[in-house]
């Protein structure tokens, strides 16, 4: 019986490690959420205890995923070869090493995309448009392709592509912004091509090519799409054909489009920065397939997402609200209408990058600043807050909440803190 119970409760703990895992750009559902719980409600004044810190990751924004004890990561730095450039990473978390290094491409920009796991493959983008898949065990080398030579592609503005691939079954998504194939559906196991989506007309607002965003999955109007924020609009795609279901562009700017839309029911919630604003569409069915409605349009003065990312739950939408600023916000979902927030900082300034655990919003601040913030509509409460242990440029990548942990990149280095209640 003893060795039964024992057995159980392997198994028990073996599944919720298996769901803790975080596959991709802001988590499995990339809603940005995890399902950590059991995590300290407050912080005390020093933050939560640091873990371990790993360096020699190189640059860049990258944040980070983690699947099967590995977490995936970018970063712009010298390998043993000496040529400076892009590496998909690979660390074991039990040892807090690193396992395996590969370069996707030799010089380029510092990578802005995470990683995506998915099947014993890992998947990435780096700033040049390379879409590189390896072995998520080895690190070898499955296939690379290029979105600018071999779809057309081209982004926006010139921060490069910053996308993280979505794999979804037997297709990874992938967004080139080429006029012949805005986005693309490739074989996630040889790289080929099974789709491109022309690119229509999508109306006057931002600029023709890809944006900075990252596909997710709606199930709207009962038809299941791949919905992106594009250079001139957010989009509605078809998976079986590419086809563009419906389209909006009243949110997008001519410099940069960058957060992810969020999803849920028959609605998408999207936003943009430099004084563009925000919009809640309800997607309907009509006689060509499906259109886009708009619920209500929020000015930038209410609100605007510049890239650090936003949380819808239990019918709110918690953000940092300002172009260059992350003030935190609380907005009803269906109403558009302010509960609380959007004027001022917690203890941190500037941009602010977010996640949710166990009710909790984790903010973190470009200056370096984490804050912890109850994810209630009942009030503003600031539950601690501290000082990242390394604090280089820009604190920009997303915050991640695995496994009872926060994981955060900061340039060269991987910062871990321990999260679980004593």
């Amino acid at each position: 019986m003893k060795s039964l119970l024992t057995a159980v409760a392997t198994l028990h703990a073996s599944l919720l490690i298996a769901s803790a895992d975080w596959p991709t750009w802001r988590g499995a559902q990339r809603d940005g959420i995890s399902k950590d719980t059991g995590l300290l409600s407050e912080w005390p004044k020093d933050g939560p205890p640091l873990a371990w810190k790993l360096e020699g990751l190189g640059e860049g924004m990258a944040s980070v995923a983690i699947a099967d004890g590995r977490l995936y990561t970018m970063g712009r730095r010298r390998p043993t070869n000496g040529k400076l450039g892009t590496s998909l990473i690979a660390v074991d978390v039990a040892t807090h090493r690193e396992l395996w290094s590969l370069t996707t491409c030799e010089g380029g920009d510092e990578p802005n995309g995470t990683p995506t796991i998915s099947n014993g493959r890992v998947f990435a983008i780096d700033r040049t448009g390379n879409i590189t898949a390896a072995d998520a065990t080895t690190g070898k080398k499955l296939w690379q392709r290029n979105l600018e030579k071999d779809f057309g592609g081209k982004m926006e503005s010139g921060w490069g592509w910053s996308e993280s691939p979505l794999a979804d079954g037997d297709r990874l998504i992938v967004t080139p912004g080429g006029r012949n194939a805005l986005l693309a559906a490739l074989d996630p196991r040889t790289g080929k091509t099974l789709w491109k989506t022309p690119t229509p007309m999508l109306g006057d607002n931002g600029l023709d090519g890809a944006a900075y965003s990252s596909v997710v999955i709606s199930n709207a109007a009962g038809r299941r799409q791949y919905v992106q924020l594009v250079g001139r609009a957010v989009v509605g795609i078809d998976p079986e054909t590419g086809k563009v279901l419906w389209h909006y562009g009243r949110v997008n700017n001519g410099t940069a489009n960058i957060p992810t839309p969020l999803v849920w029911d028959d609605h998408v919630f999207v936003s943009t920065g430099y004084g563009a604003g925000a919009a809640l569409l309800r997607i309907v069915p009509d006689k060509t397939g499906l259109k886009a409605e708009e619920v209500y349009f929020l000015e930038s003065k209410t609100f605007q997402n510049h890239h650090g990312g936003m949380i819808f739950h239990d019918g709110h939408i918690y953000a940092g609200t300002g172009h260059n600023n992350g003030f935190p916000v609380c907005l009803n979902a269906a109403t558009g209408k302010v509960v609380w927030g959007g004027e001022r900082h917690s203890t941190g300034k500037e941009s602010a990058a977010i996640t949710m655990a166990d009710g909790r919003l984790y903010f973190r601040y470009q200056n370096g600043t984490m804050a912890l913030i109850d994810g209630s509509p009942a009030s503003y409460q600031e539950r601690g807050s501290f000082k990242l242990a390394v604090v280089e440029g820009p604190s920009w990548p997303h915050p991640v909440v695995d496994s009872g942990h926060l994981w955060i990149r900061v340039q060269n280095s991987l910062l871990c803190y321990d999260l679980k209640k004593k």
